[in-house]
């Protein structure tokens, strides 16, 4: 059996929910050794977080494998003491408080990484740590929303499309947290010292636009502001774009380039729709309606049968457990059955990078390595009483 990357790295992870744990998650499938630190009385709050399966949490355990549990109360001096002798014996540490609770609580990063200046600590929080509205509440929503990303989707002339999933948290938060981790891994070889990665949720959302907002500030006064459901790749061209079918689902056509569309049109019977394809105004709108009726004219099954190996960039819109299915997704090994402890059989999402066979641990009841945790770090039985494990 192959060697995982991070074999040997060493995580504490103070965080909740979700972009946090979504990264710590990725840093255990890939071999490190992630200990969830957690307050004593309920832990993290997707513990408790609907639906639940014989008393444990979906969502918990979906994030949450491969970790282990130490539990403490970080308002006793007990508590501090004992985080601060385990940042000594780890790599990294990755917190999602708002800005300064680590501080007031008298184990930021400053005093942290004076007990171990290898330590790399990673502070994920909505608006980052610095600037007007660093401490403001907010949830994924709200990141999108002043990022432009929200705004961004949707028809043209109507309301903002609902991503329905955590963009901000997982691509603004969780995957750039990665890579400033893993970038100050990298510096840490060189240089023997760890650094402080400041991670905005709202920053990171910028990320989604990065094309679009570069080339209308490289534009300035000659350019235009971005436009909800008008731009090329959010509805404004007809080869790219979302189309109802007659049993009311949805076909995704991507179909960007020329000799994609062309390709196209020539299986629809209507090479006539090429000539006005990428024109601005009406020209195109009467494309995009022309598709709109045709594709409303038979079901999901029909189309998908009339574009099956035609490389045309064409592809149903997954719904419901449909993804599950997928035989590409199946065949890349995303969805993998173990065995739990608790449960029995439970099939498992792998995080998407897999560089080795993925442990599939099962993730830990509140506080389960508490005693393990601290021996490790060199703590008396004395020591441990007094933490109350």
């Amino acid at each position: 059996m192959s060697t995982l990357p991070l074999k040997g790295l060493r995580v504490l992870d103070l965080s909740r929910l979700l972009p946090g744990p979504y990264a710590t998650l990725v840093l255990a499938d890939l071999g490190a050794t992630v200990v969830k630190v957690e307050e004593p009385e309920g832990g993290d709050y997707v513990r408790a977080m609907p639906p639940s399966r014989d008393d444990v949490g979906a969502l918990f355990y979906g994030l949450n494998r491969n970790k282990r549990s130490l539990t403490l109360n970080l308002k006793t001096p007990e508590g501090r003491e004992a985080l601060k002798r385990l940042a000594r014996t780890h790599d990294v540490l990755v917190e999602s408080f708002r800005p300064g609770v680590m501080d007031k609580l008298g184990v930021g990063e400053a005093v942290l990484r004076a007990e171990n200046p290898r330590l790399i600590f990673c502070s994920i929080s909505g608006y980052g740590q610095t600037g007007p509205d660093r401490l403001k509440a907010g949830h994924d929503l709200n990141y999108i929303a002043r990022a432009g990303l929200l705004g961004y989707g949707g028809e043209a002339g109507g309301a903002p499309a609902f991503p329905g999933v955590q963009m901000g948290d997982i691509g603004g938060g969780s995957l750039f947290a990665l890579v400033g981790i893993l970038a100050a891994l990298y510096e840490r070889e060189r240089t023997g010292l760890g650094r402080f990665v400041d991670v905005s949720m709202t920053d990171g959302s910028t990320a989604f636009l990065h094309m679009h907002l570069a080339a209308r500030l490289f534009m300035g006064e000659q350019g235009a502001p971005l436009e909800r459901g008008r731009e090329a790749l959010n509805g404004g061209y007809a080869c790219y774009g979302l189309y109802r079918t007659a049993d009311d689902r949805w076909l995704a056509v991507g179909a960007l380039e020329p000799k994609f569309f062309s390709g196209v049109c020539e299986r629809l019977e209507r090479p006539d729709l090429m000539e006005d394809a990428y024109a601005p105004g009406e020209a195109g709108a009467r494309v995009k309606a022309e598709l709109t009726k045709l594709f409303a004219s038979k079901p999901l099954a029909h189309w998908a049968e009339k574009f099956a190996g035609s490389d045309l960039c064409v592809e149903p819109v997954a719904e419901g457990d449909d993804v599950l299915k997928d035989a590409q997704l199946r065949a890349r090994g995303l969805f993998v059955e173990a065995e739990d402890s608790r449960l029995g059989k439970v099939t498992h999402l792998l995080t998407p990078l897999r560089m080795g066979p993925t442990p599939l641990r099962e993730p830990p009841a509140l506080g389960q390595h508490s005693r393990e945790v601290l021996a490790e770090a060199g703590f008396t039985e004395e020591e441990m009483a007094r933490l109350g494990v």
